[in-house]
């Protein structure tokens, strides 16, 4: 599993009932031996317990970051340690507001750890919606698996003809990550818990992305992956209370 900081359970279920009011703003800070940068939409100062679950795992990123920090000491770091955070609202409508955070965090070694998390608000019931409540019947989760195992063997063997290898290195190559492939999308929910809902004109959900932090279903240098798994997969699987938010 990548070392990707996810959201916690914390996070992503926060009601906004009794959270305090709290208004995000762009943060920057620095010193000789860190930098970090964070920005926030305006918009999601609309949402409260939104804004509670990011501030929070913006907040646990940075307190990660800053005992790296104090680990160096008196000593000084080669090069500063990094934390980079940008918020974006993927989706505003009346029942289903989406978030995204997307950055790293560099701590020393050849590069930085990717930090990748999606929040989906429901802001009629002021609640978050995770994958476990989306599809609560563990079973569903194969039919969902083996849509996306499907899509990421397509795409691996797109990269590795277009990298025109030999065909021995084409072979390994496709062994090692059909496994890390098979190991990121065992049919469980917490290996789909990032994700974010597309939408047609009307606001109805046609599909469902998916998406895999670097190391998850791939390499490093493979980067963040994405699977949309269609409205017609997921219509049947999702409980019946959500249903209604897709397309028929």
């Amino acid at each position: 599993m990548a070392p990707t900081l996810s959201a916690s359970q914390a996070d992503v279920s926060v009601a906004a009932t009794g959270a305090a009011a709290l208004e995000l703003k762009d943060i920057v800070e620095h010193n000789p031996n860190y930098v970090i940068g964070m920005t926030f939409p305006a918009a999601i100062n609309h949402y409260p317990g939104l804004a509670e679950a990011a501030n929070r795992y913006a907040q646990r990123a940075r307190g990660e970051l800053m005992q790296a920090v104090e680990g160096i000491g008196n000593d000084r770091s080669r090069a500063p340690y990094e934390l980079s955070l940008q918020f974006d609202l993927l989706l505003e409508q009346p029942d289903l507001v989406a978030l995204a955070a997307d950055g790293s965090r560099y701590t020393g070694g050849a590069h930085g750890e990717p930090l990748l998390v999606r929040f989906v608000w429901l802001p009629q019931q002021q609640r978050m919606l995770t994958a476990e409540e989306l599809i609560p019947d563990a079973g569903h989760w194969k039919s969902v698996a083996t849509y996306a195992a499907a899509q990421l063997h397509h795409a691996l063997r797109a990269r590795v003809h277009a990298a025109q290898l030999r065909r021995d290195d084409q072979d390994q190559l496709i062994l090692n990550v059909d496994k890390l492939i098979a190991e990121g999308t065992t049919p469980q929910a917490r290996n789909f818990s990032q994700f974010q809902p597309l939408v047609d004109a009307s606001g109805k959900i046609t599909a469902v992305r998916f998406v895999f932090p670097p190391y998850q279903v791939g390499a490093y240098s493979d980067g963040t992956q994405i699977v949309d798994v269609p409205a017609s997969v997921l219509r049947a699987l999702v409980a019946p209370e959500y249903a209604r938010l897709f397309v028929a």
